[in-house]
Order: C-alpha cells, then structure tokens, then sequence
C-alpha cells in the first residue's frame, strides 16, 4: 500500500517585484538626503573649530578675523565672521553663531537643519 502524502502549500516569503520597486525607491530617497547632508555637516564641524581659533583672539574685532581665516580655510560659506556673536567675559572672549541651511528636498518640501555653538 502506498501512501499519497498531501503537501499543504506553505506560504512563500519574500519580495513581491512592486514591493522591491517601492523599497528601491526609499533607499534611492534616502542616500540622495545623505549625501546632500554630508557637506553641511562638514561645514558645521568646520564652524566649530574656528570658533575655537577665534576665541583666542585679543578683541572683539580681532576674533571676527581668525574666524574669518579660519573659516576661508575651512571652506565655510554659511556663516562670516559678522555673523558672530562675540562677547567679552572678564579676561576671555567667547564666541557663538546660529544659522540654519536647507535642502531642497520636492515641490514645497525642504530639509532643515539649524545648527548653533559656543565657545566654553
């Protein structure tokens, strides 16, 4: 006697063509904002150090310019040594800025990021 064993079909898993279409599609979406963030960023940690420098200054005036070379070494466009707020705290300088950049990502939608630091 032989026996006919019947298979129940067992669902198949994995990725409908549609399905690996939409998922390129958001990874296509997020590596475009990737690799358009990834110079902001740069920039930012560049505004950073010269924040640094310019905090060594003597004057008011004397740190917007080290903050302006630096900055022209750094390749920061975003922000100018005008743009700083400088303060004179006892016998140090200190040194701040706020500015935001976009990115434009569709239509009327954009990507901010809005980016502040101080010197300590």
């Amino acid at each position: 006697m032989k026996m006919h064993r019947t298979a129940s079909r067992s669902r198949q898993r994995g990725l409908s063509f549609p399905g690996l279409v939409f998922l390129a599609v958001l990874a296509l979406m997020a590596l475009a904002i990737v690799v358009r963030s990834v110079p902001i960023f740069l920039e930012y940690a560049s505004a950073k150090k010269a924040i640094q420098k310019a905090k060594d200054g003597i004057s008011v005036a004397d740190a917007r310019e080290t903050f302006d070379r630096a900055a022209a070494i750094g390749d920061v466009h975003s922000i100018k040594g005008s743009d700083l707020e400088v303060s004179k705290q006892g016998d140090k300088i200190a040194v701040s800025f706020k500015y935001s950049r976009e990115i434009h990502l569709f239509g009327p939608a954009y990507l901010t990021y809005r980016f502040e630091a101080q010197t300590e």
